[in-house]
């Protein structure tokens, strides 16, 4: 049977579990981890069907460089005689997985929404061109690396929950020469709600605020959404670069994509176009957000927003 193995930097979150769902479809599930996970982290990992997971012993190489975890991952891989080696779709997982695939010298599959062995090599599908195609692809090499785009498949737990075996494995992992990490910057997140990349409700808004964003923030946290604007509110100042949805922002696809005051310009379009459900509150009917949304809503987005978080509220105390 074929192995597919998983990389988790942390406690197993949605978009981990995702993968490990579409990791099932290639074979049995190897979970690794740069470090050593808690015992509920392990049971959740169970849950969804991972036979054994592993943690990573580099010999006190850090694993801050994307390019030691992409070798130590690499290794790891091959001493598990892996078939297919899976991650996440975040920039930092993105870069980890090119430098996997380099040493593995394997093909890259970046953004999938599905994975399956074709002829024995890993093949997947993907949104390209801003979302209005849908391709498939596969490597042609013995083994594959993936990316998979967040909320392209629903998590699901197996039946029976697994036991995992857990332990350590020794890889080889270097810094390359010339490499050093200066600095590095933290930003500041709000931990009651997703990362934008990888959320399953989005709320975002545009000028149509004129700046002021408390309706969006309180429908984002009833839906317990993460929030996204336009490059027009960000060069403003009125939310910083990393909630910017668009080709120079950042490329959602979402469950649920809510647009309020977005007139849809064409790049902010492509970064959200491959959302599963698009609705849109504007003032003007024939803005281009509305004529794509699966829904609209024309009306004063404050008004809209506050009744609608609202009226969420009552429904649930209701039920």
């Amino acid at each position: 049977m074929a192995t597919a193995v998983v990389y988790l930097d942390g406690d197993p979150r949605e978009g981990v579990l995702e993968a490990v769902t579409l990791a099932r479809q290639v074979g049995d599930v190897v979970a690794v981890a740069p470090a050593p996970l808690g015992s509920e982290a392990v049971q959740t990992l169970g849950r969804y069907g991972v036979t054994r997971l592993v943690h990573l012993e580099t010999g006190g190489v850090a694993m801050d460089a994307p390019a030691a975890v992409g070798q130590a991952l690499a290794d790891a891989a091959t001493q598990l005689d892996a078939t297919a080696v899976l991650l996440t779709s975040t920039f930092g997982t993105k870069e980890i997985a090119a430098h996997t695939a380099h040493h593995l010298r394997a093909g890259l599959l970046v953004d999938v929404g599905d994975l399956r062995l074709h002829e024995g090599h890993l093949a997947g599908s993907k949104r390209a061109f801003g979302g209005t195609w849908d391709t498939s692809c596969a490597v042609t090499t013995d083994r594959g690396v993936a990316t998979v785009r967040p909320n392209a498949v629903q998590a699901e737990p197996v039946q029976t929950p697994v036991d995992v075996v857990t332990g350590a494995l020794t890889v080889t992992a270097q810094v390359p020469a010339g490499l050093e990490l200066v600095s590095r910057e933290v930003h500041d997140s709000d931990s009651a709600r997703p990362p934008l990349a990888e959320a399953a409700i989005v709320v975002a808004a545009g000028r149509g605020t004129f700046g002021d964003f408390d309706p969006v923030h309180e429908l984002a946290d009833v839906l317990g959404a993460a929030v996204g604007t336009t490059r027009d509110c960000v060069d403003e100042g009125w939310l910083p670069h990393d909630a910017q949805v668009g080709q120079t922002g950042v490329t959602v696809a979402p469950r649920l994509y809510l647009g309020a005051g977005i007139s849809g310009a064409p790049h902010h379009i492509g970064g959200m176009s491959a959302s599963q459900t698009i609705v849109a509150v504007n003032i003007d009917a024939e803005a281009p957000l509305v004529e794509m949304a699966d829904f609209a809503v024309v009306g004063d987005l404050a008004s809209v927003l506050t009744d609608a978080a609202e009226a969420i509220r009552e429904h649930r105390a209701q039920s």
